[in-house]
């Protein structure tokens, strides 16, 4: 079966093999007469597959014992209200960097447990950007910053590291196994599967240990890190089968060269997209060349009113997924890991095609 290119923001495509390895083990996972999703998350087999696929993630990105790898349930959005429980004991305020719709949300949620100070924003004008650390309030005395690497909806992202002496927290969904990272420059980091690494409803979550201590009292135990932790992320019935699934994304990512594999492709997937819509008077792109994102390239049509035809003729031509985030409008490729450099040629040419056309 030809299967078409899938440019969905989240949920996301996924290895054809990871699809095809699940396939094949799902009424019979490894001679056992069970599916994975009908074995008891305290049986052995579970177990060490949960463990299995924590060590997959510690060996692609480095992550040293000083930090807790965990699976949590509630996706992303759950964290937007367990980073200040966690870590909001104090009295002392709640920064962020406001970059787009996601960290909006991340700040909105975090105003019900203590003071929020928005210690930079995005602009507003297009191209949208990030402003330079020098033009950022200091974080210095906050309990934490958080900021969003990458901004799924907006296309923004940082190629840079903030610096500030409060824990630096990172909410990392649509960039996360996208290339190599320092760890230890983080204390906490947090991402949705939907996009990397698995199914929608997963949350993996890498944090600093010394962080624990921290949480208000208010902190639900099922939210709770340090609980989460000592529970060995079997609190409760965690997600088996996406943890299953993300430890298949992890074995596949080691088949391909790991990180530094993965940010060759992603990069040239991003230049080659990026190039076709500079080099065309059709197509633009609002956000600041030095801003763009790898994973999530929006762009816009001169001629809005052609939207709906665009989206209609790359859904004929087998381009799923294209239109952008109802609140920006125009187009959106999400061209994440599992997407090869021929999904991109062919989404080029389909564009350069449709410009011939209508332009």
């Amino acid at each position: 079966m030809s299967r078409p290119y899938n440019f969905c923001a989240g949920p996301a495509v996924l290895p054809e093999a990871v699809l095809e390895r699940a396939a094949a083990e799902m009424l019979d996972w490894h001679g056992t007469g069970m599916s994975f999703m009908e074995m008891s998350h305290r049986s052995a087999d579970v177990v060490a597959t949960v463990e299995a696929a924590e060590a997959g993630l510690r060996r692609l990105l480095g992550i040293s014992d000083e930090f807790a790898v965990l699976f949590a349930q509630g996706g992303a959005s759950s964290q937007f209200a367990a980073v200040p429980l966690n870590l909001g004991a104090g009295a002392k305020p709640f920064s962020y960097a406001n970059t787009g719709q996601w960290s909006a949300k991340a700040m909105a949620e975090a105003r019900r447990y203590g003071d929020v100070v928005e210690v930079a924003a995005a602009s507003k004008e297009l191209p949208r950007a990030i402003p330079a650390q020098n033009a950022w309030l200091s974080a210095d005395d906050s309990a934490y910053l958080h900021f969003t690497p990458n901004e799924t909806i907006d296309g923004i992202e940082f190629h840079w590291m903030p610096e500030t002496a409060a824990p630096i927290v990172a909410d990392m969904s649509s960039t996360l196994l996208s290339r190599p990272i320092a760890v230890d420059d983080f204390d906490v980091i947090y991402a949705g599967a939907q996009k990397n690494i698995g199914p929608a409803g997963l949350v993996i979550l890498i944090v600093r240990r010394e962080l624990y201590g921290r949480a208000m009292s208010a902190c639900p135990s099922m939210m709770n890190w340090e609980v989460i932790d000592k529970a060995g992320s079997m609190l409760n019935t965690p997600p088996t089968y996406s943890i299953y699934l993300a430890g298949l994304v992890f074995d596949w990512l080691e088949s391909q060269g790991g990180l530094p594999a993965m940010a060759q492709r992603n990069l040239k997937k991003a230049t080659s997209l990026y190039s076709a819509i500079d080099t065309s008077e059709f197509y633009g792109n609002p956000v600041a060349v030095s801003d763009r994102s790898w994973m999530n390239v929006p762009f816009t049509l001169a001629d809005a009113e052609l939207d709906k035809l665009f989206l209609a003729n790359a859904d004929a031509a087998g381009l799923l997924n294209l239109k952008g985030h109802r609140s920006v409008g125009g187009m959106r490729a999400s061209i994440y890991n599992a997407i090869p450099q021929a999904a991109v040629d062919t989404l080029i040419d389909f564009m350069q095609d449709f410009e011939r056309q209508h332009g």
